[in-house]
């Protein structure tokens, strides 16, 4: 029997892999975008911009497709960068430097990261939506060197940071994994997935 197919939109192979590791138990054969499909995010909100994504993707596939957008929210700067952590600063060693000078001497240092994820049809109409929040705190200095985000957010519940969680620990507790783990019963449902085959 055929598996359906499910493109993941991204152009982000760590990414599509993560993914495709948290929908790993589904018979599904996974995809990602093609690689000349460049998407601006001009949504104001993280649905917005993985609604983007995803539609643009499913409509050049023909193809059910999922797709994501997150953020690092910092309590004490309002949220942000929010939904702007991708373009908060030219590189990732800026980012974190732009972060740790703002809260610096900053004993409120509480988080969380937010992914957003959505399901599309072929025709890119949106099925589902679900949402995941992974609790935790900025570090004074990042856990790791050429790290991102995650080697500056340390998830307690977890004992590490989580650029250090493993793709057991990222699908059970990590953002896109609890959005993956909603999402899962409507892939099952709209692609008809029978897991007891």
């Amino acid at each position: 029997m055929k598996r359906p197919k499910l493109v993941i939109a991204s152009g982000n192979p760590k990414k599509v892999a993560e993914i495709e590791g948290m929908l790993g138990p589904l018979p599904i054969e996974v995809k990602k975008q093609p690689s000349d499909l460049k998407v601006e995010e001009t949504g104001s909100t993280y649905l917005e911009n993985a609604l983007l994504k995803a539609q643009a993707a499913a409509k050049r596939t023909n193809s059910w497709t999922i797709a994501d957008d997150s953020g690092l929210e910092i309590d004490v700067l309002d949220g942000a960068p929010g939904l702007f952590s991708a373009r908060f600063a030219k590189t990732n060693e800026d980012k974190l430097n732009k972060i740790l000078n703002a809260l610096e001497g900053n004993p409120y240092r509480s988080a969380r990261f937010c992914s957003v994820m959505v399901l599309c049809n072929p025709e890119g109409a949106l099925i589902k939506d679900s949402e995941g929040i992974c609790w935790g705190e900025i570090l004074n200095s990042p856990a790791y060197a050429g790290g991102e985000f995650e080697s500056l957010f340390w998830v307690r519940e977890a004992n590490c940071t989580y650029g250090e969680l493993n793709q057991e620990q990222l699908s059970r507790i990590g953002s896109r994994g609890k959005a993956a783990r909603e999402l899962a019963p409507y892939l099952r449902e709209w692609l008809k997935i029978d897991i007891n085959k």
